[in-house]
């Protein structure tokens, strides 16, 4: 697929995409854009306009959690009882919860058999409903554990949650001792990267290198304005631009972020787990044209992909969460013409 058949293929969708390219494989990184970040102040899309990643961050934060482990700082397979503000630990075992069997790896891989509150609809009804309300990571954990029990033993089965990447934003912090943003921007290099349209809302302010931040929509609802502690605390966080994003995924797999090439094959391995194929620790496995890749998605419409084989990275935005099916299969065919 050539860029002239990719910009057609963008220009095409109901809304504005972004995708960038990089990686060792490729003589240069190339990027392409279609439609508007912010209709009403006439801003263009681009590969620098920064938006909400939402679950992409769950990939750092696991990043960051195996730079602590490579350290020497966190035990991947030690009970999180220890390791949690007490109060967190105190709302899960009073649910529950076997906070003294669950492990670190275990929230890392989503086998830890909890309930995940962004799930459920009692949530998000909430926070449509209350736009502006701030939510408290304690909070967030309380309704998780009043919406469910334990939903499988621990290590025995995949469950998506991001209260289980909430409680690593907890761990973070705790062994760190400053603040989940900060850790995380310095663990992963961040400046270093020359990541200029990227920070952790609420807790950084956005950088004067960054473009003002896109719109972004849950179909005909702006969802720009929602409060950003409804997804903050690790399970969600950063905005970054799709060159930011695309960048950070090629210096993850291309040995620029951890110190040794046995970090990045921990946070690949598979765990034993029923479901344990397809998610490793912060990141999913799949096959493209019978190639592995890795990648994550982000709710309101982003996406990253790794292709080892190619050594090619892409991240892709659109600013509507309705078209990320159709960002997820023009990246995945763009992925599959560079494996042919």
């Amino acid at each position: 697929m050539n860029r002239d058949e990719l910009a057609a293929i963008l220009g095409r969708q109901p809304a504005a995409m972004a995708l960038y390219v990089t990686g060792k494989g490729l003589d240069g990184p190339w990027g392409i854009a279609h439609g508007m970040a912010d209709a009403a102040a006439n801003s263009p899309l681009s590969v620098d306009t920064p938006l909400r990643v939402a679950s992409n961050t769950k990939t750092v934060v696991a990043a960051t959690v195996l730079r602590l482990w490579e350290q020497g700082l966190v035990d991947l397979d030690g009970p999180i009882a220890p390791l949690l503000t007490p109060v967190l630990n105190g709302l899960l075992t009073s649910a529950g919860y076997r906070t003294d069997a669950i492990t670190v790896r275990q929230l890392l891989n989503h086998s830890a058999g909890l309930n995940d509150h962004a799930d459920d609809p009692r949530y998000f009804e909430t926070v449509l409903r209350e736009p502006t309300r701030f939510w408290a990571r304690e909070e967030q954990v309380r309704l998780a554990v009043e919406y469910s029990g334990p939903l499988s033993e621990a290590g025995t089965r995949f469950r998506y949650s991001d209260t289980g990447y909430i409680l690593l934003g907890d761990i973070i912090e705790r062994i760190s001792g400053e603040a989940l943003a900060a850790t995380v921007r310095r663990q992963m290099s961040f400046d270093r990267l020359g990541l200029e349209a990227t920070w952790w809302e609420i807790a950084e302010p956005q950088p004067a290198t960054a473009a003002p931040r896109g719109r972004q929509f849950l179909g005909k609802t702006d969802a720009t304005d929602i409060s950003a502690s409804m997804d903050l605390y690790g399970g969600g966080g950063l905005v970054m631009s799709a060159r930011d994003l695309a960048t950070l995924f090629a210096a993850l797999f291309e040995g620029r972020v951890f110190t040794s090439p046995d970090t990045l094959r921990q946070m690949l391995s598979t765990g034993s787990h029923e479901g344990a194929d397809g998610y490793r620790l912060g990141i999913s496995a799949s096959r493209i044209s019978d190639v592995e890749c890795y990648s994550h998605l982000g709710f309101w419409g982003t996406a990253a992909y790794y292709s080892p084989a190619t050594g090619i990275a892409i991240a892709g935005f659109a600013t509507n969460r309705e078209a990320r099916g159709a960002l997820v299969s023009i990246i995945e065919q763009v992925l599959a013409a560079t494996e042919a």
